[in-house]
C-alpha cells in the first residue's frame, strides 16, 4: 500500500518541480528578467527571484566545482535510495505520503544539479523586510514531507503492550 500511495506523489511532485522550472527558465525566461514582483501587500510580499543554488538548504556547503555538484548529487540521491526503502516499509499513509514529498523533491533537486551544476530557485517570500531563502517546489515538498514525519514520529499512537500468553 505505502508505495502505490507513495510513488505517484513523488512521480507528480518531480514532474510539477520539472515543469515549473522549464517555465521559469525557457517560459517566463527569469534568469534574464531577474525578478518579477507578484504580490505586495502591504509588508507582505511575493516575488519570482531567479537563483542558482549551488549548495543545499538555505545556500550551505556551496561550492562552484563540478565534483562537488556531483557529490552533492550522489548524496542526495543515496538519501532518496534509503527512503525509497523507507517508503516500502511505511507503516501508515502520513509516512507514505511524506517520503513520496521528499523522495520527489529529492530527485527534482538532483536532476538540477546534474543538468545545470546547481538547483533552480525562484520563490522569493517576504515579510517586513524579511526574506525567507528563495526556493522551488522541490524545496517546499522536501520541507512538508520532513515536517509530516516529524508530527508522524511525535504524535502517532504507540503500540499496545504485548500480552504474554
Amino acid at each position: 500500500m505505502s508505495l502505490r500511495l507513495g510513488l505517484p506523489l513523488a512521480a507528480g511532485i518531480l514532474a510539477a518541480d520539472q515543469a515549473s522550472k522549464w517555465w521559469i527558465l525557457d517560459g517566463l525566461r527569469l534568469q534574464e528578467l531577474g525578478q518579477v514582483k507578484l504580490l505586495a501587500a502591504g509588508p507582505l510580499g511575493l516575488d519570482l527571484t531567479m537563483v542558482w543554488n549551488r549548495g543545499v538548504t538555505f545556500g550551505m556547503l556551496t561550492g562552484d566545482s563540478a565534483w562537488h555538484q556531483i557529490a552533492l548529487s550522489v548524496v542526495a540521491a543515496l538519501v532518496a535510495l534509503f527512503l525509497l526503502r523507507w517508503l516500502a516499509r511505511a507503516e501508515n499513509r502520513l509516512t507514505a505520503i511524506a517520503l513520496g514529498a521528499v523522495i520527489g523533491g529529492a530527485v527534482g533537486n538532483v536532476i538540477d544539479r546534474l543538468r545545470f551544476g546547481a538547483v533552480v530557485d525562484f520563490v522569493d517570500a517576504h515579510a517586513w523586510g524579511w526574506h525567507w531563502y528563495v526556493f522551488n517546489l522541490a524545496d517546499a515538498a522536501i520541507v512538508c514531507g520532513v515536517v509530516a514525519l516529524v508530527i508522524d514520529a511525535l504524535f502517532r499512537p504507540s503500540a499496545a503492550p504485548k500480552k504474554e500468553a
